[in-house]
């Protein structure tokens, strides 16, 4: 039972306007999402800096079950797009069940582990007693809720493996809106609900997170979405998870390397002082702003450049990534340009009357602003690798650019060289364009062409065999 080739399946038609028809409701969702994040930082922070620090201290482990999460997801996604440009849709319905189900599995280890760690992670943290209490209560009821979230991640990759983003978008949208209220409601209570402080916030986003998960699964199993989940194939697949285990743990640990990186260097900032620590602070707020649409176009080309490899279209996957890194490098260069103009009243727009703060600022955001180009080639070719399935290539480009280039630039400049603070500054730009080197030579190199995660006998063998017997039925 195959799909028929249809432009809609994003292996036909001009690559531009799919890139463009993919990435902006992306690009639109993530800033959603830091609008979600915002909301929450703006209500905790009514309850003092207390209440921010447990916070604070819980974020480092969340933002490590996310990248864990988020990293298997993309197995989906990539495997979905392969099968899905192939046109065998009974594959992608398979395989989207057990990508629900390899995660569900997963998320309820991890929430056991997680809840009764929680107090002892917050030990090793070196909370203090005025935040222990919420910090713990905070960590283990995010714990409970990451199934939901778990959940929402598997609804998203498999949506955007078959093209369509603008669904998720507005659950995005929904989930921003329902926050807006839950928030203030169980972090300070209103009428029968009491308010719990700090755990208030944390139940708010299960809420969230809770609602739209079931709304993403409940779309799924309706199969009116270019996808379906079937309860037949929620049996395990021992060797189609260990295949997606083999495509998502790599982005798994792609994405904590990164967390753990900037954490890293944040400590080698702190050795600078309090006023060295906010200008990295207003500059990394404006390196993360212009990541959001490097991203989208990343997450875009990742699903064009897999419907294409898995209809066999290789050159058209090259093409589409070539297009894309060209739009990356342009439009984050245009950016970069305006924001080098803009850098001091930027800084001032978020430390006013701090002179010497502003200052600083001011010369980061100008050292790293010109080489935000190389920023939108390397998330672009990152993103195709990992379309092509080749998620090895860019675990090790990540590992390469922030521990073999960053830091330790950002060390020797900062520590033994005149530069001081500035040397930090300046490795950035260096491995900007270092990294977008490395990663067009591989590009070039043509490797990740030769990846076919379509290629699974298993899998096609028990589908072929399923659609025969319900064809014969019908």
């Amino acid at each position: 039972m195959s799909i028929p080739h249809s432009p809609s399946r994003l292996t036909e038609g001009p690559i531009l306007k799919s890139l463009i028809t993919l990435s902006v409701p992306i690009i639109f969702a993530n800033i959603l999402q830091t609008a979600y994040q915002l909301v929450d930082t703006f209500w905790v922070g009514r309850l003092g800096h207390e209440a921010v620090a447990a916070v604070s201290l819980s974020f480092p482990f969340i933002f490590l079950l996310i990248s864990l999460g988020g990293g298997l997801a993309i197995a989906g996604t990539i495997l979905v797009a392969q099968y899905h440009g192939k046109g065998e849709k009974r594959s992608v319905d398979h395989i989207a069940s057990q990508t629900l189900l390899m995660m569900f599995v997963v998320s309820i280890i991890l929430s056991v582990i997680g809840y009764f760690s929680s107090a002892g992670l917050m030990t090793l943290m070196g909370a203090e007693a005025d935040v222990f209490d919420d910090a713990v209560s905070y960590l283990q009821i995010s714990f409970l809720g990451l199934v939901f979230m778990f959940s929402y991640f598997v609804y998203q990759s498999l949506m955007r493996g078959v093209g369509d983003v603008k669904t998720p978008m507005y659950l995005v949208l929904a989930t921003v809106l329902l926050n807006l209220v839950f928030d203030p409601l169980f972090i300070f209570g209103y009428g029968p609900i009491p308010g719990y402080g700090v755990s208030g916030a944390a139940i708010a986003t299960i809420a969230t997170q809770g609602i739209a998960s079931v709304v993403g699964i409940s779309m799924l199993f309706s199969g009116r979405y270019g996808v379906q989940v079937h309860v037949k194939d929620l049996r395990p697949d021992t060797e189609l998870i260990k295949k997606m285990f083999r495509l998502g743990f790599p982005s798994s640990i792609e994405q904590s390397t990164r967390s753990l990186a900037l954490a890293v260097l944040t400590l080698l900032v702190a050795s600078f002082g309090t006023i060295t620590i906010a200008a990295y602070g207003i500059g990394s707020r404006v390196l993360s702003f212009v990541i959001i649409p490097a991203l989208g176009l990343s997450m875009a080309t990742s699903t064009l450049v897999g419907q294409n490899m898995g209809a066999g279209k290789i050159e058209r996957a090259a093409r589409i990534t070539k297009v894309s890194s060209w739009i990356g490098f342009i439009s984050l260069t245009l950016a970069g340009i305006l924001i080098f103009f803009l850098a001091e009243p930027l800084s001032s727009f978020f430390i006013p009357g701090e002179t010497e703060a502003i200052r600083s600022s001011t010369t980061f955001i100008r050292i790293m602003a010109l080489t935000f180009g190389f920023i939108g080639v390397q998330q672009v070719l990152t993103g195709a690798f990992r379309g092509a399935g080749d998620t090895l290539i860019a675990m090790v480009l990540a590992i390469v650019t922030l521990w073999m280039l960053q830091f330790p630039l950002s060390y020797v400049l900062s520590q033994h060289t005149p530069l001081a603070e500035e040397g930090i500054w300046w490795a950035f730009p260096v491995t900007n364009i270092l990294a977008a080197v490395i990663s067009i030579a591989y590009f070039r190199k043509g490797n990740w062409k030769e990846h076919r995660v379509t290629e699974d006998i298993r899998i096609t063998e028990k589908v072929t065999e399923e659609s025969i017997i319900e064809e014969g039925i019908m």
